[in-house]
């Protein structure tokens, strides 16, 4: 009996630590997973750790880290709760569930969050400013300053804390005040785009025209994609009869942002200055389609309909806006005088037996007035006065838009990196597509292997891995249950070898590369003249030692084993182009560019038209200061399809 209770204990023991080690095995795929930015397959691989073992808080935090990316800041917030409910004491998770709650413009429930992290890391610059600037939505103007001036005290040179002090005296109509931290921010980061925009807000408010101008001019040189940017350098060059640089701006704003009503707007009436009229006609017809109810504007498109012998156009437009505003004397004679060059004498005629009634009313004290609540029914942000139906429009508010500072922005490995390599060759399940024409990759070895072993999903060679939907997923996962079935039921596994590297292609699809690799092990182990195998495995243990080396982790001598598979896949396969290519990449990780330019150019020279080679080789040699060769290559990258060379073109053609 004490042999029996032993025995079972042990075997309970393994049973825990078999499920412990699928569990962590689980989530270290989808930290992978989500890693390599598949979001959909990472929510995937922490839904089933959360099956498992649903007390632990690491796959409810990265699950929400996913739907973060995801957009869904509902489902986040609801993770980070459930994880915050099974450990209270980790403070990413209140940093997270903060972003969450400043998504949905749940401002006080941030604050609390934010309260909470500070609570565990007191001096994190971000969690400050985040607070702030929630404060600031809230109005809560008494302890942003508090906490501005804490900040002030911890960070002396820290710009941000200085421009957003501004903005809180901005909002309490402390213009000097404003200025003065403002300046004070500039002389820290004369580089901060918003600072410069705010700097040139106050300029605009008190008409210092060409100030407002040269501060704009350099928020645009630093954040050159900010509409309303060039609409207030418009608004400053009009001031001061710059309407050439005026125009120029308008029609910059909507290249930029082409539903933006102020730049639509007030190009029609710039327009309408320089005698444009039909093109005026156009900026208006745009904006009477984003607010089919702005009387100003309908006014104006009236007037010049009237002016281009557009009579009936110009009726339509003068009754819309009487039938808002009954008692629009202008509008009315403006109507009759349209009516009578139709001929349309009745009509004319009542339309000016209303404005003598109206006369003769006003001449007995009966003046019927506007109601503020009629003001209000037709514009929210603008001022409706006839008089001024020629006058350009600003915003209400020109508040200047911040970003919240957050770790959850962007791709990690990619937030410094303008020009990037073009990822790995390796085996999948689907078609390679470069983005402009259908590329079918091509390998003898793949081929044949597809020819004989008539696999359960074919292989094809790709660049890159293909971000999968969830139903797709779902199918790749029975795929690899279909094939560990059979691999369990083969009694010689060296004549079934062929289910093993097709296993280990679909762990690799799915971002499984651990398992990938034991199979391709095994499979190598049978097979040591495959370089298929060596191949796919390179390439697998390339991508985990990324993700490990984003996580700090060393992996030197890992890197060291995907070279040595990679020399051999070449040994085998000499004239397979895929896989200097892939060792190029591996010498452009470790920085050893000549090297990897040596690869790209022999891949090159076995196939003229391989365009991700000459791309990558163009990277190389701008890392190797040799610009105007990396130029040449990337020129050639986008005549054979890849137009994204381009925008890396453009970029370091300017800076050579």
């Amino acid at each position: 009996m004490r042999k029996f209770v032993i025995s079972l204990l042990l075997l309970l023991a393994s049973v825990g630590a078999s499920a412990q080690f699928r569990t962590d095995r689980l989530i270290d795929v989808g930290r992978s997973a989500l890693y390599y930015e598949d979001y959909v397959l990472s929510i995937q691989y922490f839904n089933q750790a959360i099956l498992s073992k649903p007390y632990l808080y690491e796959p409810w935090f990265f699950r929400a880290v996913a739907k973060f990316y995801l957009d869904d800041y509902v489902g986040a917030e609801k993770d980070c709760t459930e994880a915050i409910r099974i450990n209270p004491y980790v403070s990413d998770i209140y940093e997270l569930r903060g972003l969450c709650f400043i998504k949905q413009n749940r401002f006080s429930e941030a604050i609390s969050d934010y309260d909470k992290t500070l609570e565990f890391n007191p001096y994190s610059k971000n969690l400050w400013y985040n607070r702030v600037l929630c404060r600031i939505e809230e109005k809560d103007y008494d302890k942003a300053n508090a906490d501005l001036d804490s900040m002030m005290n911890m960070w002396k040179n820290y710009s941000k804390t200085y421009s957003l002090k501004a903005e809180v005296c901005l909002q309490q109509k402390d213009t000097v005040g404003c200025a003065k931290y403002l300046d004070k921010s500039l002389e820290l980061d004369p580089y901060d785009g918003d600072a410069w925009t705010m700097r040139a807000m106050i300029s605009l408010s008190q008409q210092k025209w060409k100030d407002a101008d040269a501060q704009l001019s350099k928020a645009i040189h630093l954040k050159p994609n900010t509409a309303n940017n060039y609409v207030n350098r418009a608004l400053a060059r009009y001031n001061y009869n710059n309407l050439r640089g005026a125009m120029a701006d308008y029609d910059k704003a909507i290249e930029i942002d082409p539903n933006n009503f102020l730049a639509h707007y007030n190009r029609g009436q710039l327009r309408v200055m320089v005698g444009d009229d039909n093109r005026a006609i156009e900026d208006f017809d745009y904006v009477i389609s984003m607010e089919p109810n702005n009387v100003m504007a309908i006014y104006n498109r009236a007037i010049l309909l009237e002016r281009t012998g557009n009579i009936r156009g110009a009726i339509r437009d003068y009754t819309t806006i009487i039938n808002q505003y009954p008692n629009f004397w202008v509008g009315l004679n403006s109507r009759a005088r349209c009516y009578r060059k139709l001929g349309m004498t009745a009509k004319a005629e009542l339309d000016e037996f209303r404005i003598f009634k109206a006369q003769m009313n006003k001449h007995y004290g009966v003046q019927p007035r506007w109601s503020k609540k009629k003001k209000h029914e037709v514009r929210k942000k603008s001022e409706i006065d006839f008089d001024k139906y020629n006058q350009l429009v600003v915003a209400d508010d020109n508040a200047v838009t911040h970003e919240y500072s957050s770790s959850y922005r962007g791709r990690v490995q990619n937030r410094k990196i303008d020009a990037v390599f073009l990822p790995m060759f390796q085996l999948s399940f689907s078609q390679y597509d470069n983005g402009v024409k259908s590329y079918q990759a091509y390998d003898r070895d793949v081929e044949q292997f597809n020819l004989r072993q008539k696999p359960l999903r074919k292989l094809y060679v790709r660049c890159d891995v293909k971000t999968l939907t969830e139903d797709e997923n779902k199918a790749v996962f029975a795929v690899i249950d279909s094939l560990s079935a059979a691999i369990g039921a083969s009694r010689n596994i060296a004549k079934e070898k062929g289910l093993l590297i097709q296993r280990a292609v679909a762990n690799t699809v799915v971002q499984n590369y651990a398992d990938a690799i034991s199979d391709l092990t095994v499979y190598i182990s049978t097979d040591s003249t495959s370089a298929m195998a060596y191949w796919q495995r390179a390439v697998c243990q390339a991508r985990m030692n990324e993700f490990e080396a984003s996580q700090g982790k060393d992996v030197g001598l890992l890197t060291l084993n995907a070279m040595v598979d990679l020399d051999k896949a070449i040994s085998l396969s000499p004239h397979n182009p895929y896989v200097y290519y892939d060792r190029g990449n591996l010498h452009a990780v470790s920085k050893d560019y000549v090297k990897a330019v040596a690869d790209y150019t022999k891949a090159i020279e076995l196939d003229p038209n391989f365009a991700e080679a000459y791309y990558n080789r163009g990277i190389a040699n701008i890392n190797l200061k040799k610009t105007e060769e990396g130029i040449r290559d990337l020129s050639k990258a986008g005549e054979l399809g890849l137009y994204n060379a381009y925008s890396i073109i453009k970029k370091y053609s300017n800076k050579k």
